[in-house]
């Protein structure tokens, strides 16, 4: 427990920077039920980190949010157009994980922290936002210890396949030459 503590406020002023709490003012500006930023923003930013780099620049920021109310795909793109106008530096992929189960074949998911719980890599299964009074939340439900172990831990709620993949199309292993793969050869 107190080491997940001392990992979830590392995570905290790692991820303070001016242009990530920009960007987390902007999404919670949404007002959506259960939103977050999650994966690479979260991901690439601590192994940047641990690394010794400066920041990366990302290939988008990934919103995720809970309505079961409205599950309509349109929203996402309204959404993303919403924070494209307001911050259009980036690129932005909001998706309501209300209606994700639907494109795997699981269950449906309960809340993020659960549909996150189904992603390919632990890693990429943590997520940020801004609380009502500006602290930094952070939401893993796997925690954050392999982290920042600079592991690469294969979910088997996903096939090894997609996993094996990502790893290779994305170029992980190049760019953060110190991560590890665990849960399966390569």
């Amino acid at each position: 427990m107190a080491a997940e503590l001392h990992h979830s406020e590392r995570l905290v002023r790692i991820l303070s920077t001016e242009q990530n709490l920009s960007i987390l003012r902007h999404v919670a500006a949404l007002g959506l039920p259960d939103c977050w930023v999650a994966a690479g923003f979260v991901r690439n930013g601590a192994w940047d980190h641990l690394h010794g780099y400066a920041a990366s620049p990302l290939n988008d920021v990934d919103v995720i949010y809970f309505d079961a109310q409205d599950c309509s795909a349109g929203r996402d793109a309204e959404l993303q157009q919403v924070l494209a106008s307001r911050c259009g530096l980036t690129r932005w992929e909001v998706k309501n994980q209300a209606r994700m189960h639907l494109r795997h074949p699981d269950r449906p998911y309960q809340d993020c922290a659960d549909a996150m719980g189904f992603w390919p890599e632990k890693e990429t299964a943590i997520a940020v936002r801004l609380s009502a009074g500006g602290e930094l939340e952070i939401n893993a439900p796997f925690g954050l210890e392999s982290l920042f172990a600079l592991e690469l831990t294969y979910n088997p709620a996903r096939p090894i396949d997609l996993y094996k993949e990502r790893i290779l199309v994305k170029g992980w292993l190049q760019r953060w030459p110190e991560l590890r793969p665990t849960g399966c050869k390569l």
